[in-house]
């Protein structure tokens, strides 16, 4: 991806087709929620960690049991 789709979430060109087609107002609103989208989506996968399984795959996980031993 070039370094504009990852800072804006969208091309100049994507933004002003998308303002063309159905609005100035919906069209920015849609490109700002999906420049949002792609910058949460980046600081998710910065700060990805690896979960490693203690228990063997093939037992189940322990039942943890609340106070009325549910």
């Amino acid at each position: 991806m070039s370094d504009q789709v990852m800072r804006t979430g969208l091309t100049f060109n994507s933004r002003k087709a998308l303002m063309n087609n159905i609005g100035e107002a919906a069209g920015t609103e849609i490109a700002n929620l999906i420049a949002e989208m792609a910058a949460e989506i980046e600081e998710l996968r910065r700060t990805k960690v690896s979960v490693t399984r203690i228990v063997p795959a093939n037992d189940p996980a322990p039942r943890i049991r609340d106070k009325a031993g549910v």
